[in-house]
């Protein structure tokens, strides 16, 4: 008899939280939590952008200054044998 009334209160309180989620304001709460999530993306996906353009100004910088310094004295300079097989 105990196990038939938790498996009834189990039904009773499941059916229950089903009409408490599927309800109108629970549709609203998760439409807000949404439009937050978005917003959020929105934010991190423009910091992502801003990073990437930063780091691309940073790399050819650098590769600049290699160049440079190769130049300048092309005995020191290693070069990077992925570079020489390129131009082969």
């Amino acid at each position: 008899m105990k196990n038939f009334a938790t498996f009834l209160g189990g039904v009773l309180f499941g059916t229950a939280g089903i009409k408490i989620l599927s309800s109108k304001d629970a549709k609203k709460v998760y439409a807000h939590t949404t439009a937050a999530v978005l917003r959020g993306k929105d934010c991190v996906m423009d910091k992502y952008t801003e990073i990437k353009e930063e780091c691309g100004d940073i790399y050819a910088d650098a590769k600049e200054i290699n160049a440079e310094r190769a130049a300048a004295d092309p005995d020191k300079y290693i070069e990077d044998k992925a570079e020489a097989d390129d131009e082969v």
